[in-house]
């Protein structure tokens, strides 16, 4: 497998499975064109045999200049479990330490336990929020809008 820079030519391609890959929930409005356009030095993609098995869309804070945000990740269902995700953070890690980021927040959805479990794995660690999932994960309410609550993830690099 081969990690590379994501661009403008990924987005149609990411687009047309990602809502598949989230078992039909419809994710595609969270991703628009502008990342693979704006952030191709911090998104990737990884590839296996030319077909897109991975990807990981994040970016540089304009913000907090000791931080790097990961905005979008997705693997193929059939790669999961092998690894894919991990080094593709493993790899947006690295990108994030040469601009001297040493912090990467992220979110998710409380409801994503696989996410949760994921991100928990990796090291990152759920910032404080009022609500609690039936996993006793904290949670920020309204964070993305009127009942859309989100875990909110911050690791140390």
């Amino acid at each position: 497998m081969e990690i590379r820079k994501a661009g403008p030519d990924d987005y149609a391609p990411i687009i047309a499975v990602i809502n598949d890959w989230w078992g039909g929930r419809h994710m595609s409005d969270m991703l628009p064109k502008l990342f693979f356009v704006h952030f191709q030095d911090t998104s990737f993609v990884m590839t296996e045999n030319n077909q897109i098995v991975g990807f990981l869309i994040g970016f540089l804070s304009q913000t907090f200049d000791n931080e790097a945000y990961i905005h979008f990740v997705g693997v193929h269902p059939d790669f999961r479990k092998h690894g894919v995700g991990k080094q593709l953070y493993e790899h947006f890690f690295a990108a994030a330490r040469q601009h001297n980021r040493h912090i990467v927040r992220c979110v998710t959805s409380p409801i994503n336990h696989q996410s949760i479990a994921f991100h928990t794995k990796m090291g990152f660690v759920a910032e404080p929020g009022t609500l609690v999932n039936e996993t006793g994960t904290p949670a920020s309410p309204n964070y993305d809008g009127a009942g859309e609550h989100r875990v909110r993830f911050v690791k140390e690099i």
